[in-house]
């Protein structure tokens, strides 16, 4: 498929009502026609991997379009100046996680911008790092559960981030790593506490949230190493 069949394909299954949907759920809605997951992810199938016409479709701006690029991209081929460029463009969380579950966490670069990307300032950069920590925290089994350690000073640094896209994602990442193993589960646990101690609404409601889910005999029956 050329880019002009896939988005006129878009235009075509243009749904208001989705994107009404879409905008409840704090999702931009700049640029997008409306269009759920399995849609586009039948129509990233149908065009197969495609490295030059990933970057073309994101270079439209149009929200579905900039999905499906993070879908039939070649990982082997991304460089790290593409994900630099890529993550200052979000606008949007779904696009961020969608972006870093789909493309980002395959490449052989994601530990180096987890560490990059956390310090930076602006909300969605800085949402991707911690985005991209959860990934690799739940696909990357071969990885050393030792190596999560190395992330505990981030998460606790800019769990003093107020911004609601940011603190959720500290939160999420501070609780996938803890689900990873009972070893990390103990770890994660006393970062949590030793964040709780912070003077920050935000710390607060990180730690207690992950305190409450990593505590959950629900959650600790599925940990099963």
């Amino acid at each position: 498929m050329t880019i002009e069949q896939i988005i006129s394909e878009l235009k075509k299954h243009y749904n208001p009502k989705n994107i009404e949907g879409m905008a409840r759920y704090g999702i931009n809605v700049e640029k997008a026609f409306g269009l759920n997951v399995p849609f586009m992810r039948a129509m990233a199938k149908k065009i197969g991997k495609n490295h030059e016409l990933a970057l073309e479709l994101w270079e439209t701006g149009y929200h579905e379009a900039r999905h499906i690029a993070s879908m039939i991209d070649d990982p082997k081929l991304v460089t790290k100046s593409q994900m630099n460029k890529w993550v200052r463009d979000f606008k949007s969380w779904d696009i961020c996680d969608g972006t870093c579950s789909n493309l980002f966490r395959k490449t052989p670069f994601a530990i180096e911008k987890i560490f990059e990307w956390c310090d930076k300032k602006d909300e969605f950069v800085r949402r991707a790092g911690f985005s991209l920590m959860c990934y690799v925290a739940v696909h990357d089994k071969k990885r050393d559960d030792k190596d999560f350690l190395q992330f505990f000073p981030l998460i606790k640094k800019h769990s003093l981030d107020e911004r609601n896209f940011v603190k959720k994602a500290v939160n999420w990442a501070l609780r996938q790593i803890g689900k990873r193993s009972k070893f990390l589960n103990k770890e994660a646990l006393k970062l949590a506490k030793e964040i709780l101690t912070l003077d920050s609404k935000s710390a607060r409601w990180i730690a207690n949230d992950a305190i409450r889910e990593l505590t959950n005999p629900k959650i600790l029956v599925r940990i099963k190493r």
